[in-house]
């Protein structure tokens, strides 16, 4: 006799089946429901990591700009192998960390460089930059601080908020922009009264200069009657400490970390940060003049050594290029390799950080499979201890013409339904945890520190549904040997059975 059982008679029977072991077939779906919630809860925390990450760089603005580097003095001034080639000679950078270009620079990073490199089709525009450390006095206080050359105008979004003032006017006013730790390292606790205060630059006396302005003047002796000089005196630019100081106001305080959102506590672009912000040609001139004993000595080496022109100038330290549309970023970045330089982005950075997420996805998801795993045995316990109560109903059906295939499609439909429940359980407790947990990390972590909320953990639909489906499938392979063992039963030996 043939069987003509529909799926629809096989999966109430599946479901009956279910019923008349209710306890049973709970604590099998409980063991379900935790392997699934724990897999989507450890896989969604990483994800979570990974997106803020992404959101992060996006609120910062990191996806559209360059880091360009030219050769420095100290690569021309070296006739051995650098150890530290490839590193950036900014004070800043060496607080911030290294950024390593893609390939080693032939070329110095001078204002004719800069020209070509905005002439790339792509690039919105080119900031040079120049970074140095200098004693500062302002409001009674002196200290070191790190100063750097901007554009002006600028349109880098690190020079778009102050918290108080404003941007520089002018490219050769005497105006700087300070950040906000600067004004409370000296004394302005309110920020607008930093704004029209003045801060001195300090740099020692160049005795060389010094000695020749000493011998000029006398030999030049001033004109005088019988010995009484006819015209003041010239007044010595110098302080009184005997140092050479250049006067600024300032012009505002800048906003320097994201205050909300994915960015917070960051610092847009990939402009190095520093204390002080000058007018870009006040900087070079003041580094030229007033260059440090090292720099002078690696001047005079490069020069030495025709790496450097005796009428030529270092370049700038680096440069920050940025693009029209992220997209063009990686065809700028190899006409900026063809024109001879060195290029940082943060993509070289993401590229490395995706296979590290990559891993880490991988090993929570592992760590919650085990569970799966435990899971998995708890199904195939279940349905073998339903073929030992019902070995005679099976007997029956075979007698009365059930195939061995729907014999087997019974207990895969059982342990689907088992997966199936347990696997959308699962996936909702999940979905409960990642809440709770991400409240309790706002309400305890987050808002005593003064950060905004923060969602630690990241849900997408592919995850829920690859989960179901996961568990369902482990269910299914866990009934393999219980429906096969339930497939060989002799109707004749099972109609015996008591």
């Amino acid at each position: 006799m043939l069987s003509i059982m529909s799926f629809i008679d096989i999966l109430h029977l599946a479901l009956r089946n279910l019923r008349q072991a209710k306890l049973r077939a709970v604590l099998t779906t409980m063991g379900v429901v935790v392997g699934v919630a724990v897999i989507v809860t450890m896989v969604s925390f990483g994800l979570g990591l990974q997106g803020n990450m992404l959101a992060r760089f996006k609120a910062l603005d990191l996806f559209s700009e360059i880091r360009v580097f030219g050769r420095s003095l100290g690569n021309m001034a070296a006739t051995t192998k650098d150890r530290g080639a490839g590193r950036s000679n900014e004070p800043s950078e060496r607080r911030q960390g290294r950024l390593r270009p893609d390939n080693s620079p032939t070329r110095i990073l001078d204002d004719t460089a800069v020209a070509e490199i905005a002439k790339i089709p792509g690039v919105a525009y080119v900031e040079p930059h120049i970074s140095f450390a200098v004693y500062v006095r302002s409001n009674g206080r002196v200290s070191t601080q790190f100063a750097s050359g901007v554009a002006v105008p600028n349109s880098s979004s690190r020079f778009q908020e102050f918290v108080a003032g404003k941007m520089i006017s002018l490219p050769n006013t005497d105006e700087i922009v300070i950040s906000e730790r600067f004004a409370k390292d000296f004394g302005y606790e309110n920020f607008p009264d930093a704004v029209g205060k003045t801060v001195e630059l300090l740099a020692p006396l160049d005795e060389k200069k010094a000695d020749k302005d000493e011998q000029s003047s006398a030999d030049q002796e001033p004109a005088n009657f019988f010995g009484i000089p006819l015209d003041d005196q010239a007044p010595d630019e110098a302080s009184p400490e005997g140092l050479v100081t250049q006067t600024f106001r300032i012009a505002g305080v800048l906003k320097t970390e994201v205050r909300e959102g994915p960015g917070q506590g960051g610092l847009r672009g990939l402009l190095p940060t520093s204390d002080i912000y000058l007018p870009l040609r006040t900087a070079r001139a003041w580094t030229l003049e007033h260059r440090s004993p090292m720099g002078q000595v690696a001047l005079e080496l490069a020069r030495g050594s025709g790496a450097l022109g005796d009428s030529d100038t270092e370049g700038y330290d680096s440069a920050v290029v940025r693009v029209l549309d992220p997209v063009a970023l990686t065809d700028v970045r190899k006409r900026i390799a063809d024109l001879g330089f060195g290029s940082f982005s943060i993509v070289d950075e993401l590229e490395q950080l995706r296979t590290v997420f990559l891993i880490l996805d991988s090993v929570l998801a592992l760590l919650g499979g085990i569970s799966l795993l435990v899971a998995s045995f708890g199904i195939a316990n279940t349905m073998i201890m339903s073929i030992l109560e019902r070995t005679r109903e099976i007997g029956i059906m075979k007698a009365i013409g059930a195939e061995d295939r729907e014999i087997k499609l019974i207990f895969f439909v059982e342990a689907a339904v088992i997966g199936l429940t347990g696997g959308v359980i699962g996936t909702l407790l999940a979905w409960a945890i990642d809440g709770i947990a991400n409240r309790l990390a706002y309400r305890f972590i987050l808002k005593p520190q003064g950060a905004s909320y923060v969602d630690f953990f990241s849900l997408p639909p592919y995850l829920s549904l690859g989960a179901i489906l996961f568990a369902v499938v482990i269910s299914i392979l866990a009934a393999l040997y219980p429906a096969a063992r339930a497939a060989r039963i002799d109707p004749v030996k099972a109609l015996r059975h008591d």
